[in-house]
């Protein structure tokens, strides 16, 4: 579980992109997003022959075996969002905030205190959905008001529930998407 804490943490900094969209424009946010990609990148690729000093210490401590490339759709999610939605920076932050915060808090609580498995899903549970929710809801709250927000967070939390593996890409996509829908169309 601390393993996991650390990974969780280190997924939910992310937050900075978030701060940087206020001083940089959704471009050169994108570019800034795909250098981060290929500098993260080169340091698993170098890690696999050297010890890097720094990073090497945090792969050992965050690294999941079998899922050694999940920030590559990580950062796929967050650019291809920034990317299609950036018309409207408040959508895009809270759909990235909802992946940053609601995806790592429904993991956390989800292995440690989850009971009730989805029926669709065996690896997750009812308690990780409904933090999904909850959590994804209220950071959305700082970008968007209550309608779009819960309906963000619902979209983003059965987008998480029912995707099995590499849910960072559609996540914030749906997200979005479905918060554009909402604001359109109240």
């Amino acid at each position: 579980m601390k393993k996991e804490l650390w990974r969780q943490l280190i997924h939910a900094s992310g937050v900075f992109i978030v701060v940087l969209s206020y001083f940089l424009p959704p471009n050169l946010l994108i570019i800034f997003c795909i250098a981060i990609l290929v500098f993260v990148d080169m340091v698993f690729r170098l890690d696999h022959h050297y010890n890097i000093p720094l990073f090497s210490a945090i792969l050992r401590v965050t690294k999941r075996e079998h899922d050694e490339r999940g920030f590559v759709f990580f950062f796929i999610g967050i650019i291809t969002t920034l990317y299609f939605f950036q018309f409207n920076m408040a959508i895009t932050n809270a759909a990235i905030l909802i992946l940053l915060f609601g995806d790592s808090a429904s993991t956390l609580i989800g292995k440690r205190f989850g009971k009730n498995k989805l029926p669709f899903q065996s690896h997750k549970t009812l308690e990780g959905s409904l933090t999904f929710l909850v959590v994804g809801f209220m950071v959305s709250l700082t970008q968007l008001p209550v309608i779009p927000a819960f309906v963000g967070a619902m979209a983003g939390t059965l987008t998480e529930a029912y995707i099995p593996v590499d849910d960072n890409v559609p996540i914030p996509l749906v997200s979005a998407f479905v918060m554009s829908l909402a604001i359109y169309l109240l």
